[in-house]
């Protein structure tokens, strides 16, 4: 699933729990900005993916975009990637 800012993956787990990953490559950013970046994504993983999960692996991965995103923009995306996950966790 791609959004404007934001790549996910999900596959089904053999685990009893969700497992999240959350990648922000450099893009020639500093240090700064991408930690930033990773603690925006890793808060909206936390609010509004981990409640809806099941036994699902996730994976988001910051595109460059990500990085001059408000922490509002990155929350509409990770609205859409929760609304398609909690799709694949129903089935």
């Amino acid at each position: 699933m791609q959004t404007e800012r934001l790549d996910a993956r999900a596959a089904a787990s053999l685990l009893l729990y969700p497992r999240v990953g959350v990648v922000v490559p450099k893009y020639k950013r500093n240090i700064v900005d991408r930690n930033r970046t990773k603690r925006r994504l890793k808060e909206l993983v936390r609010l509004k993916l981990l409640p809806i999960l099941g036994r699902v692996d996730v994976l988001v991965r910051a595109k460059p975009e990500a990085y001059s995103s408000s922490f509002e923009q990155l929350a509409i995306e990770m609205d859409v990637l929760a609304r398609w996950v909690s799709g694949i966790v129903s089935h």
